[in-house]
C-alpha cells in the first residue's frame, strides 16, 4: 500500500471512531441513543404528529420510528393520544420530561457537522460529496436508502 491509500484509510478510520465516541458520549451524557434525541428533535419543532409523518420527516422506516417511540413512552419522555375523532390516528407529542431531557441533552456531532458545512463555500460542499461517493463506490457499498444519520450502530439496540 502507497501511503495515499494509507492515509485515506487512516481518515476513514478517524471519522469512524470519532462517530463511535461521540455516539457513547451522548448516550452517557443524555441517556439518549442519536435516533432517539433526533425524534425528541423534531418532536420539538413539529408536534403533535403521527408516526407515519414522523417517520417521513426522519426519513426512517415506520417499523423503526414505533420501535424508538415505544422505548421512549417507556421513559416518559413522549406519549401517544388517539385521535377522538379519527381513532386510526395516534398522536404523539413531548411530555414535560422530554422537552427537560432534550433541554439537558448536549449539541450532536451530526449538528455540528451541519452548521460546519452549511458555512463551507458551495464548490467545496459539491468536491466533499463527490469525495464521499468516490469513497463509498470504492468500498463496494451498497446504494441503499438510509437515514442522513451520523450512527455508527444500529437504529434498534436490543434491551433499549
Amino acid at each position: 500500500m502507497n501511503q495515499k491509500s494509507l492515509a485515506v484509510l487512516s481518515t476513514l478510520r478517524r471519522i469512524i471512531r470519532t462517530i463511535d465516541q461521540n455516539e457513547k458520549e451522548l448516550s452517557h451524557l443524555s441517556g439518549l441513543t442519536l435516533p432517539q434525541l433526533l425524534i425528541l428533535q423534531t418532536l420539538r419543532d413539529e408536534q403533535p404528529v403521527t408516526t407515519g409523518t414522523l417517520a417521513n420527516r426522519m426519513d426512517l422506516a415506520q417499523a423503526t420510528v414505533t420501535s424508538i417511540l415505544d422505548r421512549l413512552e417507556n421513559k416518559g419522555l413522549v406519549e401517544r393520544q388517539r385521535n377522538q375523532l379519527d381513532k386510526r390516528k395516534v398522536w404523539i407529542q413531548l411530555t414535560p420530561e422530554g422537552i427537560s431531557r432534550l433541554n439537558a441533552a448536549p449539541d450532536t456531532l451530526q449538528s455540528r457537522f451541519i452548521t460546519r458545512f452549511q458555512n463551507m463555500k458551495e464548490w467545496e460542499q459539491s468536491m466533499l460529496i463527490a469525495s464521499l461517493e468516490c469513497i463509498a463506490d470504492l468500498l463496494e457499498a451498497p446504494e441503499v436508502r438510509t437515514a442522513p444519520m451520523l450512527d455508527s450502530g444500529e437504529l434498534t439496540r436490543p434491551g433499549e
